[in-house]
């Protein structure tokens, strides 16, 4: 097999082959504060995912897991673009919830998240959200096709989470062996 010549401009750098896969940030951010948000993007970026996804949940859905009401899906997707706006953030809004205007049970969400977005893919959810999570029949199910990653320590810990502990660790600590590189 015969070799060509390639001819790249001064400067060029190949793309890192090590930023790969998708973290997703889902939650209502009914009272995720700006530094919350700066947190998920700053792990996004030391674990060298190639997108960031804020999945903002529907209000009916929020009404229905989190069994609080929240504000309407537009307001709190205004915030999320604000914030966007302010700090230069690549993050991507993910509106399906939006289009649907109903409530989507989290399997749809997955499913339609691993979807659309390249794999592997990690779940950023807070410590109740992941409790809430694991307390779904379809947990097993989810927790072998993605992994999770914590925005902190959980004071109390589901027993299916406990179960899985190889497959979550928290934002700011060393992650596990397996999955230092993503």
């Amino acid at each position: 097999m015969k070799r060509s010549p390639v001819t790249v401009p001064f400067g060029y750098e190949p793309p890192d082959e090590h930023v790969k896969g998708t973290l997703v940030f889902y939650d209502a951010f009914e009272d995720t504060a700006d530094h919350e948000l700066l947190g998920a993007e700053k792990t996004a970026e030391e674990r060298r995912f190639s997108r960031f996804v804020l999945y903002p949940l529907h209000e009916e859905t929020a009404k229905r897991m989190l069994k609080a009401p929240v504000a309407p899906f537009y307001k709190r997707e205004r915030r999320l673009e604000s914030w966007k706006l302010e700090h230069r953030s690549e993050a991507v809004i993910e509106v399906f919830e939006a289009k649907r205007k109903k409530y989507t049970p989290m399997d749809t969400a997955l499913r339609h998240l691993t979807d659309k977005y390249p794999a592997p893919h990690f779940l950023y959810l807070t410590p109740d959200m992941a409790n809430l999570f694991a307390s779904y029949s379809s947990f097993r199910e989810w927790i072998a096709k993605l992994r999770l990653i914590l925005s902190e320590r959980p004071k109390r810990l589901h027993p299916r989470l406990e179960e899985h502990r190889n497959r979550w660790d928290v934002a700011g600590e060393e992650p596990a062996d397996d999955i230092k590189d993503v």
